[in-house]
C-alpha cells in the first residue's frame, strides 16, 4: 500500500509545481510585454538579451534562466498569426537547437511573443508528464497584440 501511495503523491508534487511554474511564467511575460505594447522597448531599441534579463528579473528563483526562450514575431493580422507551440529541435549533444526570431515590431504592429522554458520533471510508476527529450516538460506563455500608436 506504501509503494502506490507515495507514488500518488509524488505525481501530485509534480503536476502541481508544473502548474506554479506555468504560472509564473504568464505573469513574468505578462509583465514584461507591457513595455512592447506601448512602445518603450522598441524606442529603447531592446535587445533580445535585454529582454531576457528583464524576464529572468519576474521570474521566481525556482526557474532557472538557461531554461527560457523567447520567440518574437510580427504578423500582419490576427488570423494568421501562430500561437501554437513549437517543435523544439535539438542537436546531438541534447541541446536546442531551434533559431527564434526576435522582432517586437512598430508602432501599429501585431506582435506574437512566445515565451518557452523546459522544466525538469521526474517520472514515477507509469506517471511521466515529460513531452520533450531528457524528462523535460515544455511550458509556453503567450502574449498576442497590437502595438499602440506610440510614435
Amino acid at each position: 500500500m506504501a509503494v502506490p501511495f507515495f507514488a500518488l503523491l509524488i505525481a501530485a508534487l509534480q503536476l502541481g509545481l508544473v502548474y506554479l511554474c506555468q504560472s509564473a511564467l504568464e505573469i513574468a511575460t505578462e509583465k514584461v510585454t507591457r513595455p512592447v505594447l506601448t512602445g518603450t522597448d522598441q524606442v529603447s531599441g531592446m535587445t533580445q538579451q535585454q529582454f531576457l534579463a528583464a524576464l529572468c528579473g519576474n521570474l521566481p528563483s525556482i526557474l532557472s534562466c538557461s531554461n527560457v526562450m523567447v520567440d518574437a514575431q510580427v504578423y500582419s493580422s490576427f488570423s494568421n498569426s501562430n500561437t501554437s507551440a513549437p517543435t523544439i529541435t535539438y542537436n546531438a549533444a541534447g541541446q536546442v537547437s531551434n533559431q527564434w526570431s526576435f522582432n517586437l515590431g512598430s508602432a501599429n504592429s501585431i506582435v506574437v511573443i512566445r515565451v518557452m522554458y523546459l522544466l525538469p520533471v521526474a517520472g514515477t510508476l507509469g506517471f511521466n508528464i515529460a513531452n520533450q527529450q531528457a524528462n523535460r516538460h515544455l511550458l509556453l506563455a503567450t502574449a498576442v497584440f497590437k502595438n499602440e500608436p506610440y510614435q
